[in-house]
């Protein structure tokens, strides 16, 4: 299951693909709706085979394994301390 944190970078992540590509097409020229939105819709296929894929570095099952690996080290590791 996907945490927030998770949640949250995946619909930024579909946001900008949309947003870029709605802004490229308008930028072209071509100012029909239907063919901006297809566009922008077109371009969140890339993010969405990533959110399906399990072995994906970001939002797949070994983003959770690296994570807890991470978490691991950053408790073993003893916190440095900021000069002043």
């Amino acid at each position: 299951m996907l945490d927030q944190k998770k949640l949250k970078a995946m619909l930024a992540s579909y946001g900008r693909s949309f947003l870029a590509a709605a802004v490229a097409v308008y930028s072209t020229g071509n100012s029909d709706l239907k063919a901006i939105l297809i566009a922008a819709a077109a371009s969140t296929l890339p993010v969405a085979i990533r959110a399906i894929n399990p072995k994906d570095p970001a939002f797949g099952f070994v983003a959770d394994v690296v994570k807890k690996e991470l978490d691991k080290v950053a408790k073993k590791s003893p916190a440095k301390k900021a000069d002043k």
